[in-house]
């Protein structure tokens, strides 16, 4: 692709040069701009939890007790907690219940 586009560019060394230094200044313009500050809030950097959380393990769950989905289970006295994570962090499977359009 890269090649492609120095075939493309009209004129010599130098001019090939320079024009692509403003091409690449431009594309790295609008990623840092554009596309990085729309994608920003649909990423999870500030999901950062360091330390003991007093989250349950989902493995060590008893799966007879009844959970109604959409809820997180009682962690003990810190569960109500502000800054207790409403989501398993030993797992990355997505949790099915609670989900909208899963019908």
């Amino acid at each position: 692709m890269y090649a492609w586009i120095w075939r493309k560019l009209p004129g010599g060394l130098w001019s090939r040069l320079t024009m692509s230094i403003v091409m690449l200044a431009a594309v790295g313009s609008l990623l840092w701009y554009v596309i990085f500050p729309w994608a920003t809030p649909l990423l999870p950097f500030d999901d950062v939890q360091v330390g003991d959380t007093g989250q349950i393990d989902p493995n060590s769950v008893n799966p007879n007790s009844e959970v109604s989905p959409g809820t997180v289970p009682s962690a003990g006295p810190d569960a109500s907690a502000p800054d207790a994570i409403p989501y398993s962090t030993t797992s990355n499977q997505p949790d099915s219940g609670g989900l909208a359009g899963d019908d």
